[in-house]
């Protein structure tokens, strides 16, 4: 299992599966952020089952869900309060993974340069130059 690397505590990834939250903790990961909002596709499990499966395997688990085109300042706040308070390394995911990446660099905005932002994001696969004026 690819996940998306953004920096050494974290990564993104599309929706997962038990095999990919295995698959996370064979590779050290040691918390999950769910970005997907229940019931987005059909056939897709809900964070409920995510996160019972996730916990079954020892992560740590946050429902940040993000609606595409709904993101609000709060949407931010929880991600930056998962990112300093869960154990590293974190996988989040969305349904892509473009939704996660988009949240850690809002969180990351002030901390980090637009540049080393849209860089980070961009060697792990999501092309986000066009947020640079929000960085």
């Amino acid at each position: 299992m690819s996940f998306r690397t953004v920096s050494k505590d974290f990564s993104a990834y599309g929706q997962v599966s038990q095999s990919d939250l295995q698959s996370a903790v064979d590779q050290g990961f040691k918390s999950l952020i769910i970005n997907r909002p229940d019931h987005e596709s059909p056939g897709q499990p809900t964070a409920a089952e995510t996160t019972a499966a996730a916990e079954a395997l020892g992560l740590e688990v946050r429902f940040i869900p993000l609606v595409s085109g709904q993101l609000t300042m709060e949407h931010v706040d929880q991600t930056k309060a998962a990112l300093t308070e869960m154990p590293k390394p974190i996988l989040a995911h969305c349904a892509s993974g473009m939704r996660s990446a988009i949240l850690w660099s809002l969180a990351h905005k002030g901390e980090m340069s637009a540049d080393d932002i849209i860089n980070a994001v961009s060697k792990a696969g999501y092309d986000l130059a066009g947020l640079r004026p929000n960085l």
